[in-house]
């Protein structure tokens, strides 16, 4: 009787060491505190809307795509087989950059210009900078269109320094109707 009374106890006390260094559950867990870009734009079951994220921005066009003159994207979907969109939430316009940073199929919108852009391609440089030091780095695109004149035309877009993108907006935000590049002509005097 006195075996199964210390056999008792001593599971007793083995579960109570067990519950003790078990720690809390993951739903009990407090989430993790960061600030890096990476993590604003991780994927989750449900994403926060309208994160701003400081990045470098830059523009890209079928003249300047991989390979030259094509609208091919990495990321070919039912929304977009190849480059291309309108900029409004329901049709963004695609962008590139690492995946790792953004994953494919998410929605970003860029004030200065008021239109939104998915994810949908990869960017070498923006993957380069990624993997160099986390550098957040977005390419945008401008248009199916391989004339030289779209290259003039995505410098004159591209800002001096890092501009800020809302990553998951809502998506009743004010767009710019007028295309980025259209008739030799580029933004806004399209």
């Amino acid at each position: 009787m006195r075996a199964r009374a210390v056999f008792i106890a001593a599971l007793a006390v083995a579960a109570v060491l067990l519950v003790a260094c078990a720690g809390p559950t993951p739903a009990a867990a407090a989430p993790a505190e960061t600030s890096s870009p990476a993590a604003a734009a991780a994927p989750s079951a449900a994403p926060q809307q309208g994160i701003q994220q400081l990045v470098e921005v830059t523009f890209y066009a079928a003249a300047d795509n991989d390979p030259p003159g094509s609208v091919e994207i990495a990321y070919p979907n039912s929304r977009h087989p190849t480059a291309g969109g309108t900029g409004t939430a329901a049709d963004p316009l695609s962008f590139a950059t690492d995946p790792r940073e953004i994953r494919p199929g998410v929605l970003i919108y860029y004030p200065p210009i008021k239109k939104y852009f998915v994810m949908e391609d990869d960017c070498a440089e923006c993957i380069d900078q990624w993997n160099a030091d986390r550098t957040p780095h977005v390419d945008l695109w401008v248009a199916n269109s391989g004339d030289p004149a779209v290259l003039a035309c995505e410098e004159a877009l591209t800002p001096d320094d890092q501009d800020t993108i809302i990553v998951n907006p809502p998506t009743n935000l004010p767009v710019d109707p007028k295309p980025l590049f259209a008739n030799g002509k580029c933004w806004p005097g399209t």
